[in-house]
């Protein structure tokens, strides 16, 4: 399936081939005098390959078209753009699973996981039963085959990260979301006690933000940092995936601030049991 990420690489190359036959050039010229292998050039022209913009400045300076740097170099940031914005209709189109197996491999690749959630419970902390709802309302919401049960199950061996001794989890969530109830209140009290449960556990850290707490900056939206290499921001109609330093360092410091509001340790439980307590299981 064509994405938009490379139907745009394949753009990039097209204008590339136009300039260079406007130019007079043979794409093996091209290849000599920036010494790369002539299969490059085609790679480029064909959008096989990404090129960098070291590779696009060498391509107008060979054919005499330094006028063209700066379009190029545009269409590159252009095409980075498409591959951190990925749309949720393509990446869901088969349904939930393909896209729970990426989150298992990043988490796999993670040794600090830091998270904000507003509404509701982090995936990693989620019951089964708790995730089956959530898939099975974005599912109907989407309009995207309910592939429930894999996804669920994808979800929960996602989650044996949470034993492994060489990872970390630091984790914030809003009040709101122990009371933000997608699901029945049977399911919302055993979610709330799963988490009740988290709190204290060895390599999780978990902050409670208060209705009432003092903000120094107020929650924007929910983010997922790994590491220092990786934002992921979920929006209702695609994911943004920021690896740039900027932003890296913009997230970690909206999340070092949002974690002075926290309550952790007993303090959360007594916010959590208040949520669970508020329940009406009759």
């Amino acid at each position: 399936m064509t994405t938009d990420f490379q139907t745009a690489r394949e753009a990039l190359g097209a204008r590339l081939r136009e300039l260079r036959t406007e130019a007079g050039m043979e794409g093996k010229a091209i290849a000599a005098q920036l010494g790369w292998q002539t299969s490059k050039v085609s790679r480029l022209q064909n959008g096989k390959q990404t090129p960098t913009r070291a590779d696009l400045t060498g391509w107008a300076r060979t054919i005499g078209r330094l006028d063209v740097e700066g379009e190029l170099h545009g269409l590159l940031a252009a095409l980075d753009m498409k591959q951190r914005h990925r749309s949720w209709r393509r990446q869901l189109a088969g349904g939930h699973r393909g896209r729970q197996e990426i989150a298992v491999r990043q988490t796999a690749d993670t040794t600090v996981i830091r998270g904000l959630e507003v509404s509701r419970i982090p995936g990693l902390f989620q019951t089964p039963e708790y995730a089956r709802i959530i898939f099975d309302a974005n599912s109907e919401f989407r309009g995207i085959p309910p592939t429930t049960d894999a996804a669920v199950e994808t979800r929960m061996r996602r989650q044996e990260a949470l034993y492994d001794p060489e990872k970390s989890f630091r984790f914030l969530v809003c009040e709101a979301a122990l009371y933000h109830r997608p699901c029945p209140a049977d399911v919302m009290a055993e979610q709330l006690d799963r988490l009740y449960n988290l709190v204290g556990q060895r390599r999780i850290e978990l902050g409670i933000i208060p209705f009432g707490a003092e903000l120094r900056r107020t929650v924007p939206h929910a983010f997922w940092i790994y590491d220092r290499r990786l934002v992921i921001v979920e929006t209702i109609s695609e994911e943004l995936w920021l690896t740039g330093d900027e932003d890296l360092a913009l997230y970690e410091r909206a999340w070092e601030w949002l974690a002075e509001s926290a309550e952790t340790g007993a303090p959360a439980r007594r916010l959590i049991g208040r949520a669970r307590a508020s329940l009406d299981l009759t």
